[in-house]
């Protein structure tokens, strides 16, 4: 009876890997990537839209990423937007193309990408456990209302830590993979 909770639990805890990877990969290391700017936020015409659904975003070797606008009138809005970001990126506007160059990372700049990366990785255990105590409280009340008994609240609450000790295993492989990626010259 309580099986649902747990799967509708389960696919929240999915949403938060999944939203912790696209951090993850919004975090610059040695080489350049795509996944630095696609999802910049620009505004135009009055509306919001992500970064790769305005311009083809390409990298043409590893310390550069070149944004082509699908319209040309686009493109001060596009740089301006690049401007604005957390990313401190200078972009370069040539008039029907913007290109981004990425210095080499400095010890001191890669050091605060970790401290990033580990704080990103607290937030979403932390929704993880926010969202546990919510199941676990429906479950209480379920038990309370006698529609599962002592039993299944005991295999419930184990389900529960099991779930949530494997999803801050791959939370913690996942940082170790960035951090790796990050501390690599």
């Amino acid at each position: 009876m309580y099986q649902p909770e747990v799967r509708n639990l389960k696919s929240k805890f999915e949403q938060v890997l999944e939203k912790l990877r696209e951090d993850f990969a919004s975090i610059r290391t040695g080489r350049a990537s795509t996944g630095l700017v696609e999802n910049i936020q620009v505004k135009y015409y009055g509306s919001t839209a992500p970064l790769k659904q305005m311009a083809t975003l390409t990298v043409p070797d590893a310390g550069q990423i070149l944004i082509q606008p699908w319209d040309k009138n686009s493109i001060g809005d596009i740089e301006l937007a690049i401007q604005n970001s957390e990313l401190n990126l200078s972009p370069a506007n040539d008039g029907s193309t913007i290109r981004i160059s990425l210095p080499p990372l400095t010890e001191e700049r890669r050091e605060e990408l970790v401290r990033n990366i580990h704080r990103k990785a607290e937030e979403g255990r932390v929704a993880m456990r926010t969202q546990r105590a919510e199941t676990w409280e429906k479950i209480k009340r379920m038990e309370r209302d006698k529609t599962i008994t002592e039993d299944d609240r005991y295999g419930a609450e184990k389900e529960l830590n099991d779930l949530i000790n494997d999803y801050n295993k791959r939370i913690e492989t996942a940082v170790t993979e960035k951090e790796n990626e990050l501390r690599k010259i």
